[in-house]
């Protein structure tokens, strides 16, 4: 990437927090966290973050909730939905609720940055191609205009 991506943690266990912040930054990503669903709403609607890793249960909403909520704040960004408490239900609500993945808790390091990388990925592939999809258009629609 160009550019360091910017990932958002929102979990209340602080020891979750701070084992995958320092993981992620140690691959060299610059880390944000957040304790409650509110917290990251704010923190999404001022900063831009390419991926986040929501807690499906935070003291004040469900992780559920806060994927629908930051689909406004961030739509292209990257969501994650991470739980210790695994279900069928909680998988197909986060899907449907617009979750690009699901990982269940206790968390493997390696398994997570391997995740996290293989997004980070396929969302630069993509905005490379929208990227090169608006350059193409600019230079059609000029030829099209044609010299003043």
């Amino acid at each position: 990437m160009s550019e360091k991506p910017r990932i958002l943690i929102v979990d209340d266990d602080e020891a979750v927090t701070k084992t995958i912040s320092i993981m992620l930054e140690d691959a060299g990503c610059l880390v944000d966290t957040a304790k409650t669903g509110e917290e990251a709403v704010k923190k999404s609607e001022t900063n831009f973050y390419n991926l986040a890793l929501l807690d499906i249960r935070l003291p004040d909403m469900e992780g559920t909730e806060l994927l629908t909520r930051m689909k406004e704040t961030t739509p292209k960004g990257i969501k994650i939905i991470v739980t210790g408490y695994p279900s069928m239900e909680n998988a197909i609500e986060a899907v449907n609720k617009g979750a690009d993945g699901y990982i269940i808790k206790p968390v493997n390091m390696e398994e997570l940055l391997a995740k996290v990388k293989e997004y980070l990925k396929k969302q630069e592939e993509e905005k490379r191609y929208s990227e090169g999809k608006v350059k193409e258009f600019i230079e059609t629609r000029v030829k099209q205009l044609g010299p003043p």
